[in-house]
């Protein structure tokens, strides 16, 4: 099955992705995750068996207000463990979701509740942090959004969830999640994609309306770059967290597990559409389309800034630089070989094992972190990235800001896409305590060596 294919700047039918907005009143939410059948692909190939939450995909919009109470049970309906991992959201360490370090995977048909507090407003999504790759690519993956008291004068919020399928040409998700030449060249890339599950989203708009644009890639491998048309938008926020300048752009480019908000404006006239379209090797394709209609509105100003969270400041001067060197994966390799479980072992003995890339030499989670920092203390990390690929790096239970290199911050992040051949700095503030992932989200990589986790006491 070829990926969606209808021609930029045409038009389908479809639905939005529906919201359920929870209140600090209401009573604890269940999320069971479980096989379903659904129709993912296009009418005419028969419906999908996946995994999903509540029978969804992507699952439930969970919509909170900032400073509530989140009390949320999964539910185990699968036949092998799962946890959810609340990804972006700076919560209490024994709430991460992460099997084996904050929490047990929780077995099948049990469950396990999940109490922490909406601390910032912002875009966030919910993903299964135990067998991933395979988890996620079946279709266990959902938003929650956090909004402040006020949020910006717009007409609507929309939520898009891009995701990429590896079909079989029966509709059925091909089960290669543990194929070497993913594991070791760019992950496990998709030959389907969906916006909000469905292969052409569409939604409506008038003339000159402002639109909040939440855009959220929950694919394992995919780096999406977008092309906006009929549009005239601003970025306002990265991974949750506003910028404090809205930036125009046209285009975005969003790896695995970032988000991006956009603000903007419909330029497109009544009759006409707006589209925003995945630029893929051959073409570009529209993934989500605005009809327009309707009488046009007054042009407005740029946006304003989106209420800022409250982060703690960055002690650049005094902190501590620990390195982090990517290296292995397909054309590069470990030249030397690379530790795994205590053993030292040469490039066959590693893919044996279903390894093929390293942090500094170590494939694999480690026993000891790569950053054992006091509380408080601000911690500078470059880097290098020594393989053929691209890496999106994610850190739990904080955010980070790049050290560009005039010295300057760049905006708070969870997820940093790294280059081949290139050296990124970040910098945190430890401020939150417990053992915390890093790891590479291309889901992939993690799984054959590319995790670490950092320790904050």
């Amino acid at each position: 099955m070829p990926v969606s294919r209808r021609a930029f700047l045409a038009g389908a039918a479809s639905l939005p992705l529906a919201a359920r907005a929870v209140s600090a009143s209401d009573p604890a939410l269940t999320l069971t995750a479980a096989p379903a059948r659904l129709q993912i692909a296009p009418p005419d190939y028969p419906a999908t068996d996946v995994w999903a939450y509540d029978a969804q995909v992507p699952g439930r919009m969970l919509r909170y207000r900032q400073g509530d109470e989140v009390q949320l049970r999964l539910a185990n309906g699968l036949d092998q463990p799962t946890t959810i991992h609340w990804h972006g959201l700076r919560l209490p360490n024994a709430m991460d979701g992460v099997p084996g370090m904050t929490q047990p995977a929780v077995a099948p048909g049990d469950s396990f509740d999940y109490r922490f507090t909406a601390r910032d407003a912002g875009t966030f999504w919910y993903h299964p942090h135990a067998n991933s790759t395979e988890q996620i690519s079946r279709g266990l993956a959902g938003v929650l959004v956090v909004d402040d008291a006020k949020g910006p004068d717009v007409d609507a919020d929309e939520v898009i969830v891009l995701d990429d399928w590896r079909m079989t040409q029966e509709a059925q998700i091909h089960a290669s999640f543990d194929d070497w030449h993913d594991l070791s060249h760019a992950g496990r890339l998709g030959n389907y994609i969906t916006a909000n599950g469905l292969p052409d989203l569409r939604l409506t708009a008038a003339p000159g309306d402002r639109l909040r644009l939440r855009l959220v890639n929950t694919a394992t491998a995919r780096i999406f770059r977008l092309r906006l048309s009929g549009l005239r938008a601003w970025i306002a926020a990265l991974d949750g967290m506003p910028l404090a300048q809205p930036q125009e752009a046209d285009e975005v480019m969003i790896a695995p597990a970032q988000r991006v908000d956009l603000l903007a404006d419909v330029t497109a006239k009544a009759g006409e559409e707006a589209v925003i379209g995945s630029v893929e090797r051959d073409g570009t394709y529209a993934t989500a389309v605005i009809a327009v209609s309707g009488a046009g509105g007054a042009t407005r100003p740029a946006p304003a800034p989106l209420a800022p969270n409250h982060m703690s400041d960055l002690s650049l001067d005094t902190a501590r630089a620990v390195a982090l060197k990517m290296e292995g994966g397909a054309m590069r390799g470990l030249p030397d070989g690379a530790v795994w479980e205590g053993t030292r072992m040469d490039m066959r003995e590693l893919a044996e094992m279903g390894q093929f890339w390293a942090f500094n030499g170590v494939a694999g989670m480690t026993d000891d972190p790569l950053v054992d920092a006091a509380l408080g203390e601000t911690v500078r990390i470059p880097i290098t990235n020594a393989t053929a690929f691209p890496h999106a790096m994610h850190l739990h239970g904080t955010h980070f800001r790049e050290v560009l290199a005039d010295g300057t911050l760049g905006p708070w992040r969870d997820t940093l896409l790294v280059m081949p051949d290139q050296t990124r700095e970040i910098a945190f503030a430890a401020e939150n305590p417990g053992d915390w992932m890093f790891h590479c989200h291309m889901l992939s990589h993690q799984k054959s060596g590319m995790m670490n986790w950092i320790r904050v006491t």
